[in-house]
């Protein structure tokens, strides 16, 4: 079973009774060898891939409890595995099973002039809670993410994916078993109420750090509310600038990328600006692929002038357009007399979580990059590439728009903290 609570207990205590046990399994994970642990994330991913069919079965529950309730298809595109996507998970433990591990890495070393050797090293957080919605992907990629780092796992999803959620984790909790882990390595918060997450939140001191991953209320709430340290992971209004200087036909193809690869994830393209001396050109051929991929407009004056002739679905831009995470096919639009201009709004509107810019000036492009705040900088690419799988992590716990204590894309360095060893012999302070 995923978790092993009494079901006579009430929440608060079941909740810290899983964190307690995911606090005494910390103290054996920290100890375990890189070995121990590639070989216990492989077997996870193996006992995915034969379990698949179990997996999608409960999981086809979730999708249709969630089309009944209403839910949009971007939300159900992110609640749905299908065999192929379970494989790609399972495939992403073994890509984390085949990374260094951090912990015991020297960060930085040197010698005193008293002879005291100083090393800074990486450690285990111990105990990470997630919190997240309707992304059962997440549960296995916090799960091996979290393993290998050498931290429990405490996961918290959404009710919309309680099944398949349930079927993951026991599927995961059987390997580690077998493996010769401790099963509460990963381990599901009971309950399927906002007292749970409230009892998460004031587990301090059972629960190292929370990383809570959905809609922009989710986060803020914890964020505010919480009593355990945070890592917040922000939404993502992410912006696409064609400078003047742009080549056109790159500006499109990365245009189109950012927009429509997929719309329901958070490095996907919310708005785009465009130079006004590059519009002319760029915009008729920009307009017809956005048109053939289904997008609607939300543009400004200077920018209908270009849709009307286009015959692409369009509406006149407003602030709430400026702020929105669609996760559909819509993008904000406007032009933009310059790259200042283009900054300008970025910095007013952007939720720091990855912007854009299509130029071949060096000089704009240094422009743009010193003048953004934000987790990632994409120079003549898509904004998709804003993770930690395309960043070479393996897979992703989620993407920091905050500055401390990580930012952007967290892989396994930013789940380790670091601890200073200092050795001498025999020195005592003068």
């Amino acid at each position: 079973m995923s978790t092993l609570v009494d079901p006579h207990t009430d929440e608060r205590t079941a909740v810290r009774q899983v964190a307690e046990r995911a606090r005494a399994a910390a103290v054996v994970l920290r100890t375990l060898t890189r070995n121990e642990k590639d070989a216990a994330l492989v077997a996870m991913a193996d006992a995915l891939d034969a379990h698949s069919a179990r997996i999608v079965e409960a999981n086809s529950a979730d999708v249709a409890r969630a089309r009944e309730a209403g839910t949009s298809e971007a939300i159900v595109d992110r609640l749905t595995l299908t065999q192929e996507r379970i494989a790609a998970i399972a495939q992403a433990l073994r890509d984390v099973a085949a990374l260094p591990d951090p912990v015991g890495e020297v960060v930085r070393g040197y010698t005193l002039p008293n002879g005291l050797q100083v090393r800074q090293t990486r450690v285990p957080l111990g105990v990470v809670g997630m919190i997240y919605e309707a992304r059962p992907n997440v549960t296995v990629d916090a799960a091996g993410l979290c393993l290998k780092s050498g931290n429990a796992a405490l996961l918290r999803g959404s009710s919309s994916a309680a099944a398949s959620n349930a079927a993951l984790v026991d599927v995961m909790r059987d390997a580690l078993t077998q493996a010769g882990l401790p099963a509460d390595a990963v381990q599901l918060v009971p309950g399927d109420t906002h007292e749970s997450v409230d009892h998460l939140m004031k587990a301090r001191g059972l629960v190292d750090v929370l990383i809570p991953r959905g809609g922009a209320g989710l986060i803020r709430n914890i964020v505010e509310n919480s009593q355990v340290p945070v890592i917040e992971t922000g939404v993502g209004n992410c912006h696409v600038y064609i400078d003047k200087d742009a080549d056109i036909d790159k500006a499109v193809a990365i245009l189109l990328n950012s927009k429509a690869q997929r719309v329901s994830v958070c490095n996907a393209a919310e708005t785009v600006l465009v130079h006004r001396e590059i519009a002319d050109a760029f915009l008729p051929r920009a307009l017809e692929a956005l048109r053939e991929a289904g997008v609607t407009i939300h543009g400004d004056d200077r920018f209908a002038l270009h849709a009307t002739g286009a015959q692409i679905p369009f509406e006149q831009v407003t602030d709430d357009d400026w702020a929105a995470e669609y996760y559909s096919l819509d993008i904000a639009a406007g032009i933009v007399d310059s790259i200042d201009d283009a900054l300008v709004h970025i910095r007013e509107w952007s939720s720091g979580h990855t912007e854009a810019i299509v130029s071949d000036s060096q000089s704009a492009v240094q422009h743009f990059i010193a003048g953004v705040d934000s987790a990632a900088v994409m120079v003549n690419a898509s904004t998709r590439f804003t993770d930690g799988g395309e960043f070479g992590f393996g897979a992703e716990i989620g993407i920091s728009t905050q500055k401390l204590h990580a930012r952007g894309p967290m892989g396994l360095t930013e789940l380790t903290t670091t601890t200073f060893v200092v050795t001498g012999d025999g020195h005592i302070r003068p």
